[in-house]
């Protein structure tokens, strides 16, 4: 049985088009490969922190469209005129500190990138760490993350278990595409 506060079992009673259904049964826990998929989901959570999930989902388009798809090389580069247009957007989360942390991190993936080839090597590269280790990790390599933040961006991409309960028709789905934590 599914407890009642898990997310799973908040996801079974929400309609089919409801945006945290959808998230919860197609993206949430699944293995990602692309570096800009990954820096994606770190800055959703990075915006996340203080707010409700629900809020990021429904500004997720605009999150896309202020960051340019997420594209890492591009945002790396960008000036202070983005940063005033990013902060001026009121279709995403108006936060400097999150908004900084969104260029330094797309900077520091960069370098990741250089080093390992890519930032999925890199994850890939220090798996598996306990969530304790990974939260020293991701704190002295990106901005504006800790335990809540490194644990929910690792559990959404399949670094750590518990995405899914066992219990959920969806769980089966997230094992069967081979995530990262089934393997030591």
């Amino acid at each position: 049985m599914i407890p009642e506060n898990h997310y799973c079992h908040k996801a079974t009673l929400l309609p089919h088009d409801n945006l945290d259904k959808i998230y919860h049964d197609t993206v949430y826990g699944f293995p990602v490969e692309d570096d800009n998929e990954l820096f994606e989901r770190l800055i959703l959570e990075i915006n996340q922190a203080g707010l409700n999930w629900s809020l990021i989902l429904k500004k997720q388009e605009n999150f896309r469209e202020a960051f340019d798809q997420f594209d890492i090389h591009k945002v790396a580069f960008y000036d202070d005129a983005d940063r005033d247009r990013l902060l001026n957007n009121a279709g995403i989360i108006r936060n400097k500190l999150k908004v900084n942390a969104t260029i330094s991190n797309a900077q520091q993936i960069l370098e990741l990138q250089k080093e390992y080839g890519s930032f999925a090597d890199w994850l890939d590269h220090h798996h598996p760490l306990p969530l304790k280790e990974w939260t020293k990790l991701f704190k002295k390599t990106f901005k504006f993350t800790g335990g809540e933040i490194t644990k929910e961006f690792l559990m959404s991409t399949g670094y750590l278990a518990g995405a899914h309960h066992k219990e959920c028709a969806v769980y089966q789905e997230v094992v069967g595409s081979g995530p990262a934590w089934l393997t030591k």
